[in-house]
């Protein structure tokens, strides 16, 4: 079903809907007035002439019809979806592929810039257990600051690189 009927269909309903409930306002206030007033106006007015029918006589369809035609609306309608869902995210896609670059470059140098904070934390804790590297109460300390200030150094220069080669 392409857009025009749709709104060619949706157009009509309107329109029948619109008569419909213009024809039960009638109905209404002409139900509401006073039975006095009625008798007087109805011997000088003219009959009033039967209401039209807006709806077409087709037979209702049957429930299998009715079944059917919805599975294929909503199949259409699952087409058309995925297919719009996917031209998005291609044009999203296309959309930020400039900035995936510069995003990776970015993420790389701010990942590195708290490696380096690290690093330099730990090696602060490395100064000061310098006395006691051979021996003294210390030297387990003075081991595992040694090692974390290599590894977080590792890693902050590494992304520093990383970054550099992109």
């Amino acid at each position: 079903m392409n857009p025009n009927e749709i709104g060619k269909r949706l157009g009509i309903g309107v329109r029948v809907a619109g008569r419909i409930a213009q024809q039960r306002m009638q109905e209404k206030a002409a139900a509401s007035s006073p039975e006095s007033s009625s008798n007087q106006t109805s011997a000088t007015s003219a009959p009033r002439s039967a209401p039209v029918n807006p709806l077409p006589t087709q037979p209702l369809p049957s429930r299998e019809e009715v079944l059917n035609r919805s599975r294929d609306l909503a199949a259409k309608s699952h087409k058309y979806t995925r297919a719009a869902g996917r031209g998005a995210g291609r044009g999203l896609a296309g959309f930020l592929r400039p900035f995936s670059r510069v995003g990776g470059i970015l993420w790389l140098e701010v990942t590195g810039f708290f490696f380096g904070l690290f690093g330099l934390y730990f090696a602060q804790d490395l100064w000061r257990t310098r006395l006691n590297y051979a021996a003294g109460p210390e030297h387990q300390r003075f081991l595992i600051a040694i090692a974390m200030t290599a590894l977080f150094g590792y890693l902050s220069i590494s992304s520093f690189w990383r970054a550099r080669r992109k």
